[in-house]
């Protein structure tokens, strides 16, 4: 089956098999970013937004995109170096595998929410993990990067 929808701002079709999961799609057709960690729906890197939502692509069947809008961290590529940057100064980026997941996350947090609390950070990033640091780090890099700009 053919299922078109846009990528990053560009309208892409791309042929699927029925039971096709996004990141096995995003993946095939060379989009790395996406890492599958669990499979599972529970660790948050295969984290993307789908109609400026967090999902975790391993658990959206790829038919289901029909028409709406994906957006991976290729197309936040200056927000999330900006978060990264963050992320390393708080020294919250270890072996780099969660990166990409809270990127997307973080800067969905920033469009949705104007002052969020620390509990509300915590609820909006509890689907991504983190085996490396522990939380204090990464919320510091998370305020630090919400305060930008203000």
């Amino acid at each position: 089956m053919k299922v078109t929808f846009y990528l990053n701002n560009t309208l892409v079709s791309y042929d699927v098999e029925p039971g096709e999961y996004l990141a096995q799609t995003l993946r095939k057709h060379g989009v790395k970013s996406i890492k599958v960690g669990c499979n599972e729906s529970t660790c948050g890197s295969c984290t993307l937004l789908l109609d400026d939502k967090p999902v975790m692509s391993c658990s959206v069947l790829t038919a289901s995109v029909e028409g709406k809008k994906v957006t991976t961290v290729e197309g936040i590529q200056e927000e999330a170096a900006k978060i990264s940057s963050y992320f390393a100064k708080e020294g919250a980026d270890q072996c780099g595998f969660c990166n990409v997941g809270y990127a997307l996350v973080i800067y969905q947090l920033k469009k949705d929410y104007k002052n969020p609390t620390d509990e509300e950070i915590k609820n909006y990033i509890v689907g991504n993990l983190c085996r490396c640091s522990g939380l204090q780090s990464q919320m510091n890099a998370i305020k630090a990067y919400l305060k930008e700009g203000k």
